[in-house]
């Protein structure tokens, strides 16, 4: 690879969503919801899923508003990884 070469550089999304457990070791389960308008009917529809990320010094709880991007397979269902925490859960 020559200096005027540029070496392509991947970069995966980055979506923020809630954290609903933070029961695993160095794991988190964060759920992701996006409004989509329904085709036919033109209605907006709240779809969403959940996705394991890795939070690396298991700094987040419950009910955390965070950021997580996408990285490469961390595990068997870890690809995404912790960002920031941009609004911490009230605790009760």
């Amino acid at each position: 690879m020559s200096l005027n070469e540029t070496e392509a550089v991947q970069t995966g999304r980055v979506v923020t969503g809630k954290v609903v457990s933070a029961k695993m070791d160095k794991s988190i389960v964060v759920l992701i919801e996006r409004r989509v308008k329904h085709p036919v009917y033109g209605k907006f529809i709240t779809r969403s899923s959940k996705v394991h990320a890795h939070d690396a010094n298991n700094d987040c709880r419950e009910g955390d508003r965070v950021t997580v991007k996408e990285v490469r397979p961390i595990s068997k269902t870890k690809t995404w990884s912790l960002v920031s925490i941009d609004e911490r859960a009230t605790q009760i």
